[in-house]
């Protein structure tokens, strides 16, 4: 872990559970930053802009700002930008982010829309949450069979808060790909052109960095793959059967956050 340059840090399960700090994490993130090395937080989370969630870390008592905070939605807008410019997107998302996806035109999943005519270019998925009930799942449905591209933020099936697990869009994903014949466009983790992008956020190459998830798969897996560091971390949504039965191996496994100075030969303060 010598040649380390650079850290990126899943939030939800591994910094926080429902945004309150896991055990050492405040001071663990302080002592690596302390210690020189750049830091991204790179997150699915799809219920909050960037600014909300550096909000809420700093009051906590993390070290962090806005710009230390890569999210999905910031990374969708990039992608839709490049590749859709101009489109009308339909967004099914449960929490407020228009503001991390400034530049893009949002219609309502209620917009009109006829074979001829279509008023809806792309369904953009992000987070589940009341929204996605039959009406809007149905409504989506409309929009891809008359040819509206499918983008997704990310696959994750479920996430841990403080009343335990949640299901996630990713299970409605599945659904709608099914039912419509298509695949969606993945923009999040663990779509390379996300660790790409936080890897250029920070200045450093792949093999200089390392990934620290709770998501086997989407953090730590996909990070592997882009020539990243992976570290799993015990917390969170980990779950032993999930590890066993990954479709990988990660590079270093350690009970929580905490333990990531340590293994990165931090000394103590």
């Amino acid at each position: 872990m010598d040649s380390v340059r650079a850290v990126l840090i899943d939030i939800d399960g591994v910094l926080t559970v429902s945004w309150q700090p896991l055990p050492g994490t405040v001071e663990a993130l302080r002592r690596i930053r302390d210690a020189g090395l750049p830091v991204a937080l790179v997150t699915n989370t799809t219920s909050r802009t960037r600014a909300s969630i550096a909000g809420t870390l700093a009051g906590a008592g993390f070290p962090v700002a806005a710009e230390d905070i890569l999210t999905a939605p910031a990374v969708t807008a990039a992608h839709l930008t490049a590749h859709l410019p101009g489109a009308r997107c339909a967004l099914l998302n449960h929490g407020d982010i228009a503001e991390d996806l400034d530049g893009i035109t949002l219609v309502g999943l209620d917009a009109p829309d006829t074979a001829s005519d279509a008023a809806v270019d792309a369904v953009v998925v992000g987070g589940a949450g009341p929204e996605f009930g039959y009406e809007a799942m149905n409504a989506a449905f409309g929009h891809l069979q008359r040819g509206a591209r499918l983008v997704t933020m990310h696959r994750n099936l479920y996430w841990r808060t403080d009343r335990g697990l949640q299901l996630d869009s990713g299970a409605f994903l599945a659904g709608l790909e099914a039912a419509a014949g298509t695949e969606a466009e993945v923009t999040g983790k663990p779509s390379p052109a996300f660790f790409e992008a936080a890897l250029a956020h920070l200045g450093a190459a792949a093999g200089e960095a390392v990934m620290v998830g709770d998501d086997i798969e989407s953090d730590v897996l996909a990070a592997q793959r882009t020539g990243i560091t992976g570290v799993l971390v015990r917390t969170g949504k980990y779950l032993p059967r999930t590890h066993e039965a990954a479709s990988g191996t990660p590079d270093h496994v350690i009970d929580s956050f905490a333990d990531l100075p340590a293994l990165l030969g931090l000394k103590p303060v």
